[in-house]
């Protein structure tokens, strides 16, 4: 059976850093794959992470299967953390969540239930969107189609060609959007746009999806949120898909969520009932630590209060990153105008580096790019952006 088989494509971005593994330059710069690193260059481990851990290792007494849906206490965590405890979505009850392996398990998940809800609907992915995005959905057994989203002329969001292209959605099909540091582009709507496209949504009847993988990463923790919460209509349904690898540093512990949204409590619970079906099936339950973790800091005052200043530090680093890169390219001697890089949100953002320059920078100079020209701003540091802007002003 296994003779037969052609060699399988390797993954887009996690082949690069396979790639880059191997190269044996002492000056190899990744900035292609989606972690942060600290200004050493390293994935830390968050010291909030750390003092719940600890806590954790004390007080655990059973290494017991958790529900199919998880930890009570980490769903009303997410919930409270994305909408708000106030938010008219918390207060009546109509979301309920589902623990899920990383965001990626959130997609899956949410794909399976609408391809067993409704199996004739498409889902609308931004163009460009995330790689895996399309490969979820359709391994899941659904149609996918795209919308415009980057205006390569401006570096800014094609928001008309987005909205009618929304126009062309049939009613019950999903439109994916991210809530925030758009992943590849860093272009998020602004508060207005993104009312406009809640409006279109709402007049089309559309199910929004949303993708909400770096909470606290572009502007804020309650930020970050706005387009979500524009999202939320009194009585409107939507599903959310969350991860904390980013924002809490918890990348091997795969700690996501799927939070269903519907017109009432028992409306949510309901589908809650038909998402735990597709679990059953799949992983049958999520793993525990990660999402205790995150619960304890949550409902910790100190513990919160030391995570979201976490947050916020590697916040201020990738943007002043982004700053740096900007002003180091222009001493380089770089004419181009790279300043549109600092309106960007999130780790990622759109160089605008052609395919032939990304491969030239690879194989004259190991700096390891993805080949749409996506760079991971959080790989920068003050000690290698020196010779990755040399590296670029070469190739351009």
């Amino acid at each position: 059976m296994f003779e037969k088989l052609s060699t399988a494509p390797p993954d887009p971005i996690l082949g690069l850093t396979e790639a880059f593994k191997r190269d044996a330059n002492p000056r190899k710069i990744n900035l292609s794959v989606g972690v942060y690193q600290d200004a050493s260059g390293k994935t830390p481990v968050l010291a909030s992470v750390k003092a719940a851990e600890q806590r954790l290792l004390e007080s655990e007494a059973t290494k017991n299967y958790l529900s199919i849906e998880g930890l009570a206490t980490y769903g009303a965590a997410v919930r409270e953390l994305l909408f708000d405890r106030e938010h008219e979505v918390v207060r009546s009850g109509r979301a309920a969540t589902a623990q899920t392996p990383g965001g990626t398990g959130a997609l899956r998940v949410a794909g399976e239930l609408v391809r067993a809800i409704r199996p004739t609907a498409k889902v609308w992915l931004s163009d460009p969107t995330w790689p895996n995005h399309g490969g979820i959905f359709t391994a899941a057994g659904l149609e996918v189609a795209t919308y415009p989203y980057y205006d390569a002329a401006t570096q800014g969001l094609a928001i008309e060609s987005l909205l009618s292209a929304l126009e062309k959605a049939a009613a019950g099909d999903v439109v994916l959007l991210h809530a925030c540091c758009h992943n590849p582009t860093g272009v998020d709507p602004t508060p207005e746009q993104w009312q406009r496209i809640a409006q279109t949504i709402e007049r089309r009847g559309l199910l929004p999806l949303v993708d909400f993988a770096y909470q606290g990463f572009g502007d804020g923790l309650s930020e970050d949120a706005a387009g979500l919460r524009a999202l939320c209509r009194p009585g409107g349904e939507l599903l959310v898909c969350s991860s904390f690898s980013k924002n809490f540093g918890l990348y091997n512990e795969r700690v996501g969520a799927l939070t269903i949204v519907a017109e009432s409590a028992a409306a949510a619970e309901t589908a809650l009932g038909h998402a735990k079906l597709r679990i059953r099936t799949n992983y049958s339950n999520p793993p525990a630590h990660g999402g205790a973790v995150v619960a304890s800091v949550l409902a910790d005052p100190t513990l919160r209060a030391q995570w979201e200043a976490e947050v916020a530090t590697m916040r201020g680093r990738i943007n002043a990153m982004r700053r740096l890169f900007v002003e180091t390219l222009a001493a380089k001697g770089v004419k181009r105008d790279f300043s549109f890089l600092e309106r960007q949100r999130g780790m990622f953002s759109f160089s605008g580096l052609t395919p032939q320059q990304v491969a030239a920078l690879r194989e004259q100079h190991a700096l390891y790019i993805v080949g749409s020209g996506r760079i991971n701003v959080a790989g920068m540091t003050e000690a290698n952006m020196g010779p990755l802007c040399e590296a670029i002003a070469a190739v351009l």
